[in-house]
């Protein structure tokens, strides 16, 4: 009985020491329990690289470079001496005591931003001299790099997140200290470009001291790059309109009709993308909103302009449509009370388009808006402004055409309702509104809506939104918006004498001879555009060749004056660039760049630089006698 116990007992020290053995194996191999309470786990975001941005033809706009972000945990900083730390990062004692100001307010034992877009030359200056100050660490990043300094508006730029964006998420991806897209295609594409940020989980003492990955890596992710945007812009065109609109300031937007890609779109003045890719963004963007010729509206897509006679190849359209007038009507100028440009009998509208009779539009548009049984004289009007209003709504005017670019304005197409509020119910008529017969008045739209309409009648009817990007991924993969056509309801037989009077106006109407194209059938309308702050705005829309048109322009160039002198030879140069990919015309080319407009701008004397005091320069006595001796003798010696 007594042996039987002592095997027992030995038996239950070596049932015990087993279940000891298995505790400890599975503590210190199978369970992290205890490693993880003796260390802290960091996960550290793999921030993923932008998509880049390519033009129609493959070539690269906008790529990224390496670049590397320096962050600080204030708790743990220790400098000896702040003067040499400041003078490794090239920063001054106040940005330096600035910077540590707002990393303390983030938080002082959490890592913040302290310095971001480090060159991977400036970083190898300072990588060694950070060993001596705990607290700082890196993190690898890319900045935008431009391949020519054009398409600002366009490209638009990314900066930090901004605290109100980073409370607005719905999901919560961004985090404090990084970059997104704030306007044009890098706004609107933000979700594709960003990508899909990964993350490394690492393992640290309570010193902060890497310990190596946690649980080897196996939950880490790896960052997925955002995918890459294939654009329609030529970047040798855009180049091109960019040169052309040097010294002047206005717009261009050029169109391939058939689908509806935006070749070239230009805003001026302008300024180089690059300078908000920099460390001083907010230096170079004070000085840009501070310029008095406002180079950061984007006026192809926000600038608000009355749209001027070329307005009347709505007017014509709408009219014949609804039945108002033939192609064949003709009109007298009694009765008109705004002037002819002068020229010859008119024979229709083709001829009335070619030379921009004003005394004819008034009599077309007076037609459609009486052209109902209504015998109250309001009542009539109202009934017209109506129905025309919704005609001319199909050609996108009134409304955003839904282009990639953030910001779109909408313009002004005005309706009963506008009018009613104005005037109040049945106190308006016709002798009210008769200016927008010439595309004046109320009337506004943007330089992307009259690129729009060039390219809508050169397909004789329809156009497709205006786009910029033509893949997204891959080429030829647009967003399913960017297919759909939208028809304007008017008959293609009308279009012909529109199309027909584009033609002629530039042979023989108001375009200037020079403007003429060799070998190449320009249709074109000028317009210009009533200006109260100085000389009028030059427009001209256009397409061409005539039959299967491969590019649709409108231009703008504010300040300076009639249509077919300043925006028809730069819709001219540009469409003869982009169908024979040179220019013919040199000299003509040269007399355009030579031009500068910019001096027509009236700036607003609050706008102005105020001019620095001149302190008067203190002259000795005797340098004042010796000047009184010289002046005495100049006078004696005049010749009577």
């Amino acid at each position: 009985m007594s042996e039987n116990r002592k095997f027992f007992v030995y038996g239950l020290f070596v049932l015990v020491g087993i279940i000891y053995l298995i505790r400890l194996l599975y503590l210190q191999v199978l369970d992290n329990t205890y490693e993880t309470a003796s260390n802290s786990i960091r996960a550290i975001p793999d921030v993923p690289m932008r998509g880049q941005v390519y033009d129609r033809y493959g070539n690269l706009i906008v790529y990224n470079t390496l670049v590397y972000d320096l962050y600080v945990t204030p708790n743990k900083l220790k400098v000896a001496d702040t003067l040499a730390l400041c003078n490794a990062l090239s920063i001054t004692r106040a940005d330096f005591d600035s910077l540590m100001k707002a990393a303390k307010v983030y938080s002082r034992k959490k890592p913040s931003l302290f310095l971001r877009q480090l060159s991977k030359e400036d970083f190898a200056h300072i990588q060694d001299v950070l060993v001596d100050y705990p607290g700082f660490e890196y993190v690898k990043s890319s900045v935008r790099t431009y391949s020519a300094p054009t398409l600002a508006h366009a490209l638009g730029y990314v900066s930090e997140v901004s605290q109100k964006q980073l409370d607005a998420q719905e999901y919560p991806y961004y985090r404090q200290g990084d970059l997104m897209g704030q306007s044009g295609l890098e706004k609107f594409y933000e979700e594709y470009l960003r990508g899909q940020r990964g993350v490394r989980y690492v393992m640290q003492d309570v010193n902060g001291v890497a310990k190596g990955p946690w649980k080897g890596g196996e939950l880490d992710t790896i960052a997925q790059a955002g995918q890459n945007l294939y654009t329609s812009i030529d970047l040798e065109i855009q180049q091109y309109v960019d040169s052309l609109m040097q010294g002047k300031a206005g717009a261009v937007v050029a169109i391939e009709p058939s689908s509806g890609e935006v070749l070239a779109i230009t805003s001026a003045p302008s300024y180089d993308p690059a300078l908000f890719a920099t460390r001083d963004f907010s230096k170079n963007y004070a000085k840009l909103a501070l310029n008095p010729y406002r180079p950061l509206l984007n006026r192809a897509v926000m600038g608000s302009y009355r749209p001027g006679s070329t307005f009347k190849t709505v007017q014509a359209l709408v009219a014949m449509q609804e039945g108002a007038i033939s192609p064949g009507s003709i009109f007298s100028h009694a009765g008109a009370p705004m002037k002819c440009h002068g020229h010859g009998g008119l024979s229709g509208v083709h001829s009335a388009i070619q030379w921009s009779c004003n005394p004819y539009f008034y009599h077309v548009f007076r037609r459609m808006i009486y052209a109902n049984t209504e015998k109250n004289t309001f009542k009539a009007s109202a009934m017209g402004l109506r129905k025309w209003h919704d005609y001319t709504e199909k050609f996108g005017f009134g409304q955003k055409l839904g282009i990639d670019l953030p910001s779109e304005a909408l313009g002004k197409l005005p309706n009963v309702e506008f009018y009613d509020k104005w005037y109040g119910v049945n106190g308006w008529k016709f002798s009210n509104i008769y200016s927008l017969s010439i595309g004046e008045g109320e009337l506004l739209i943007t330089p992307l809506k009259l690129a729009n309409l060039a390219a809508t009648i050169a397909n004789r009817g329809w156009y497709i939104a205006p786009h910029l990007v033509k893949g997204i991924g891959k080429n030829d993969n647009p967003l399913p918006e960017f297919k759909q056509r939208h028809e304007t309801g008017v008959d293609r037989r009308y279009f012909e004498p529109v199309v027909d009077g584009m033609e002629m106006a530039v042979v023989r109407g108001t375009v200037s001879r020079g403007a003429i194209i060799p070998d190449i059938v320009m249709c074109g309308k000028t317009g210009t555009s009533q200006n109260k702050k100085g000389k009028d705005h030059s427009i001209f829309i256009a397409f061409a060749p005539k039959d299967n048109p491969k590019i649709a322009i409108a231009v703008f160039v504010e300040n300076a004056g009639f249509g077919g002198f300043a925006a028809a030879p730069v819709a001219s140069l540009v469409i003869e660039k982009y169908i024979k990919r040179h220019i013919d015309r040199k000299a003509y080319e040269q007399e355009w760049m030579n031009k500068n407009f910019l001096q027509n701008v009236i700036i607003p004397k609050s706008q102005l630089p105020k001019p620095k005091e001149q302190k008067p320069t203190p002259t000795k006595p005797e340098a004042t006698i010796v000047n009184r001796e010289k002046a005495a003798f100049n006078k004696l010696t005049e010749a009577p």
